[in-house]
């Protein structure tokens, strides 16, 4: 699967709504492929208290739910900027998740780098 096609998928996975008066979802979605070929995505849930969660992180448990830990290409897109990296809390989950995901293809603006380029200095 090429990034075109994993950002449509994030493209349709966006959908933002308030989930109540003070949280919301949705405003941020993640398409990634795995190593075995299947894709997950997933949507940022923002709530006070920092207790939500990015789009790579609900697409990255529901890849962990379904038995694979593999990244081969991801994807993050925001309803508002288009394209955006992943988080420094999200980079370094990835690399928790599998340290083999420091191979894995991520989507930027103009270029695709890889986890070890944004992420040179591990916890």
């Amino acid at each position: 699967m090429d990034f075109e096609e994993l950002l449509v998928i994030a493209n349709d996975t966006l959908d933002p709504r308030e989930l109540s008066a003070t949280s919301s979802a949705g405003s941020v979605a993640c398409a990634l492929v795995t190593d075995q070929g299947n894709v997950y995505k997933g949507v940022c849930i923002d709530t006070p208290c920092s207790m939500g969660f990015c789009a790579e992180h609900a697409a990255i448990a529901a890849m962990v739910t379904a038995g694979e830990n593999r990244i081969d290409k991801i994807v993050a897109v925001s309803a508002d900027t288009g394209i955006v990296p992943p988080c420094g809390r999200c980079r370094e989950f990835m690399y928790q998740i599998n340290p083999k995901n420091l191979n894995c293809k991520i989507r930027l603006k103009h270029k695709v780098v890889t986890l070890d380029e944004l992420l040179p200095e591990r916890w």
